[in-house]
């Protein structure tokens, strides 16, 4: 079902048509037979008014005559159905002579001289006719319609009543819809209300007026929204504390190993290994920080204009030595562009990039930034000539704590899987768009970020 209220108004307007066409069909029957009725009550009518007509004219001749009684004629002339004679036809009988006929018939009798109705044939077409027998004169007087015209006029009496009925669907169509619309009117606000809420925006929703059928479902979705704030704080307080309450034991287990480096070998193995579990402890204690501080939940926006390529000059110059100890060619290429963002967490999502692909990157490789503005946007993008990523994995990539091929990535780095995780907050924070392909260099990784001219909406 597309629509609750397109459901309503076609099941509601089909009733209706439903009901409508039985009741116009039941009463096009009816009204027919009504005007059967009628019409074979007007045809006694005429033939009653006729033979009235005729007594008092005293017309005694028995010569049959053609419409020379100007009483007559004067009354036939003011009765349209009367003088229409390619509808009604008359003839009087007194005996077996015809005493008076319409112009338009045959001198034969054009019915049974027995009273009542009866239907004939003659004249190409099917009339009606009624026999009536005036018994103080001994004349017959027959009269005629024809059945095709009162069909006509029968259908066109009933289709003038039926006609409004018709005509007055589409009326009572809009008035169906704007009810049913003014009545889902609730529903469909809360539903704007719900769209139009960001991810981040999990404030009760307050609503003016609501119906009574909606004051559950309204008060459920509140309590989901508290349970989901609760949670998402619970677990931002929980990263957040246990980030920094690991940064000072860390730190002295750093300054034991600064210690313990004078009297232990630095080439001995354990040592060795000692040192990099500390700095990867470190590392992975620093990006749940970054983490944390750049979510949509606790994240405070103050966006300024930020040249994305002085930036990136700058990243580079801080971690140039990262690159020198691979032995690594990076290059930065593009324009000053400038960027309506926050500028730590631009500076962390440039670092993030910049170190996966000095760690990604074999010895003697190369790193190419480049920043580039195009019409609609501004291009950021980091390219390395490591071993690549299979495009099948391209968006796992975002995932908290994946990392290709786990601890064993062919490379050998060690990493904790949160570097594009961080970054990928970062882009929808700058309402920009992130993607992945090969580079351009015969392999490895390419990193492209798309910022909008206009910054954040």
């Amino acid at each position: 079902m597309k629509s609750i209220r397109t459901f309503l108004i076609i099941i509601i307007l089909s009733a209706i048509t439903l009901i409508a066409f039985i009741a116009a069909l039941h009463g096009y029957r009816d009204s027919m037979d009504k005007a059967e009725q009628l019409f074979d009550s007007e045809l006694v009518d005429k033939a009653q008014l006729l033979s009235l007509v005729f007594s008092l004219e005293n017309i005694k001749s028995a010569k049959p005559v053609l419409l020379k009684n100007e009483g007559i004629n004067s009354i036939l002339e003011n009765n349209h159905s009367l003088a229409e004679s390619k509808v009604f036809a008359y003839q009087i009988w007194q005996g077996d002579q015809l005493l008076l006929r319409s112009a338009h018939i045959p001198e034969t009798p054009i019915a049974q001289f027995k009273q009542g109705f009866q239907d004939i044939n003659f004249l190409n077409h099917r009339w009606r006719t009624y026999s009536y027998y005036n018994q103080p004169s001994d004349r017959w007087i027959l009269t005629a319609e024809r059945m095709d015209i009162r069909y006509v006029l029968a259908e066109n009496i009933v289709l003038e009543t039926i006609l409004p009925v018709v005509l007055m669907l589409p009326v009572l169509g809009f008035i169906i819809w704007t009810i049913v619309s003014y009545g889902l009117s609730p529903l469909r606000h809360l539903s704007q209300a719900l769209s139009n809420k960001r991810a981040d925006d999990l404030t009760p929703l307050s609503m003016e007026k609501q119906p009574v059928e909606l004051n559950q479902v309204v008060t459920s979705i509140n309590d989901l929204l508290h349970r989901l704030k609760v949670s998402f704080l619970r677990e931002k307080h929980f990263a957040s504390d246990a980030a920094h309450e690991l940064r000072t034991p860390i730190s002295a287990i750093k300054i034991h190993l600064h210690n313990l480096s004078k009297i232990v070998s630095s080439e001995e193995h354990s040592f060795a290994q000692l040192e990099s579990s500390v700095e990867r402890m470190e590392h992975l204690v620093e990006q749940i920080l970054n983490l944390n501080r750049t979510s949509p939940e606790q994240y405070i926006t103050h966006f300024t204009d930020v040249d994305i390529y002085n930036l990136a000059q700058e990243i580079i110059a801080r971690e140039y030595h990262q690159f020198e100890k691979k032995n690594l060619q990076i290059e930065l290429q593009g324009e000053h562009c400038p960027v309506s963002g926050d500028n730590f967490a631009l500076d962390v999502l440039l670092q993030n990039l910049l170190t996966n692909a000095c760690k990604y990157t074999p010895e003697n490789g190369s790193v190419l930034v480049s920043v580039i503005k195009e019409k609609n946007n501004i291009k950021l993008q980091v390219q390395d000539s490591g071993p690549g990523v299979p495009e099948e994995q391209y968006e796992r990539l975002f995932d908290r704590f994946y990392r290709l091929n786990g601890d064993r990535h062919a490379s050998g780095t060690t990493g904790c899987g949160l570097g594009l995780a961080i970054v990928k907050q970062i882009v929808e924070l700058h309402n920009a768009r992130v993607t992945f392909g090969r580079s351009t260099f015969p392999s490895g990784l390419s990193v492209t970020i798309n910022f909008p001219v206009e910054g954040l909406q």
